[in-house]
């Protein structure tokens, strides 16, 4: 049930009946209503919601066929059960072919009238969760007329606003901007905001994928060369750098560099200004640098694989694309977005999902992030017969779906109180999992009339301090510690009321 206090009305015109109705109700945990006649009843569920509604069907003002009938159409949602004589069986049989739930005959079998209530409340409440999810969907499909997007990028989560925010003030700058995140998480996306959103939006944007070029000819791709420079190089030729002049230059994969070539891309970065292979002469470089790798950045220094120097040359902005199993709020809007791309490109008229494929996308990891996300769609689409998606061709097992209850074992058999032993073999993703499956579960029940505390903000701020403790106080590391910028944290602190002293 959604609320712990369930609300009956028993609109009967004897106070003895409505007393012994009401004991009754109140030992099973119902807060009971009365009303003496059927006019207070009418007036009683106009104001009020209830759970459940009991009614005599005698009453001395109103015709029981009509106080149901009217019942509904005032709280079509509340159940009512009829309660008659013998006599009047034959009206209680027509009250229920005008919305009444069902009857029960006097003299009352309390054991059987509450097995109708619990159903009747039950019903009530399964008929409010459909409703709930079909305004959801509605919801969704009305915001998705005109996506939550930022120059083609898509996205609701917090963490993606947080992105487009530092797009729109870093894009009109020069700065160089390295992006991370997993393969298929849009980095090119990214990467394409931040050129049409800057002044360069006019001029070439070259886009040069490291790990895709020949080792041997990487150099003279990228510099250009002069004719006769080597075997083969029977004219001039451009490079990427000339290409992109006036424009933005995107290295994607940058870590796949050859470590050889780095120092001279340092140089031109340095300089503004790079020699193309075989040439005497040096050309002026006139370029916004964008680079680009799902590698962690420090892993590839110390395996040799990219230049610390270079690093933090092509790192004055960092942008973090977190994956998207990190900001599932994304999943519905990601989809109805392709949803309606792949319905245009195939000529699939109002093309939707069903709740399950919903709940089917909000429950699976995404090791593939938005492009495996993107092509499940289109083959989802391509697969339907009616243009309804019920389901998506997901893996179930265990490597790709996301954590299930039973993994949270390392906690219980502790009870919480020594994680780091039970963390110790779990990965990052895990611990977060758990964590936050451990929190969730030790959350109180509470009712719809009582202040609920904000779990989101409680974490936000535990992890902050936490990050300070670790750091003694050093408000630069912890902030790389969490991988956010300081602006944000200081945000947090100073939302949280965190003095310097924590």
């Amino acid at each position: 049930m959604e609320n712990s206090m369930r609300k009956a009305l028993i609109i009967e015109d004897d106070p003895d009946t409505i007393d012994l109705f009401s004991h009754q109700l109140t030992s099973e945990g119902f807060e009971v209503t009365g009303a003496q006649t059927g006019a207070k009843g009418l007036e009683r569920i106009g104001s009020e919601e209830f759970d459940v509604i009991l009614t005599d069907l005698n009453l001395p003002d109103i015709n029981g066929i009509e106080l149901v009938s009217r019942s509904r159409s005032i709280a079509p949602n509340t159940e009512i059960i009829v309660v008659t004589g013998n006599d009047s069986a034959e009206k209680a049989i027509e009250a229920t072919r005008v919305g009444a739930f069902g009857y029960i005959v006097k003299p009352v079998d309390f054991g059987e009238l509450m097995i109708d209530v619990r159903n009747a409340v039950e019903r009530r409440q399964q008929y409010k969760i459909n409703q709930r999810q079909a305004e959801e969907i509605r919801s969704l499909r009305g915001r998705l007329t005109t996506p939550e997007a930022y120059e083609g990028v898509v996205g609701s989560s917090r963490a993606m606003q947080q992105i487009f925010e530092l797009i729109e003030n870093v894009a009109d700058s020069d700065a160089n901007i390295l992006i991370l995140g997993e393969s298929g998480t849009g980095k090119e996306v990214i990467a394409n905001a931040i050129h049409y959103k800057s002044s360069r939006n006019s001029k070439p944007f070259v886009k040069v994928n490291c790990s895709a070029l020949p080792k041997e000819l990487i150099e003279s791709q990228l510099f250009g060369h002069v004719k006769g420079a080597f075997t083969g190089a029977n004219s001039d030729k451009t490079g990427f750098i000339g290409q992109a002049n006036g424009g933005s230059l995107l290295l994607d994969e940058i870590a796949e560099m050859p470590v050889d070539l780095q120092p001279k891309l340092l140089r031109v970065l340095q300089e503004k200004a790079y020699q193309p292979v075989g040439s005497e002469k040096m050309r002026e470089a006139d370029f916004r640098l964008i680079c680009s790798t799902n590698r962690d950045p420090f892993e590839a220094i110390n395996e040799g694989m990219l230049r610390e120097d270079l690093y933090y040359r092509i790192n004055t902005i960092e942008i973090r694309i977190p994956p998207l199993r990190d900001r599932m709020d994304d999943v519905p809007v990601l989809a109805e977005y392709f949803l309606k791309q792949f319905g245009e490109k195939y000529e699939r008229a109002n093309p939707r999902f069903s709740p399950n494929a919903y709940d089917q996308m909000l429950r699976y990891h995404w090791r593939g992030n938005v492009r495996e996300l993107q092509n499940n769609i289109e083959r989802a689409l391509l697969l339907s017969k009616n243009g309804t998606i019920e389901r998506l061709d997901l893996p179930t097992s265990d490597e790709n779906s996301i954590v299930p209850a039973s993994s949270v074992s390392p906690l219980s058999e502790n009870n919480g109180l020594n994680p780091t032993h039970s963390f110790e073999n779990l990965s990052e993703l895990e611990i977060f999992e758990i964590t936050g499956k451990m929190i969730v579960e030790r959350l109180p029940e509470t009712a719809s009339d009582q202040e609920r505390k904000d779990v989101f903000g409680e974490v936000e701020r535990s992890i902050a301090k936490a990050a300070l403790e670790r750091t003694r106080g050093n408000k630069q590391a912890a902030a790389n510690l969490l991988g956010i910028y300081r602006p944000r944290l200081y945000g947090i602190l100073k939302r949280h009321n965190i003095e310097k002293s924590e």
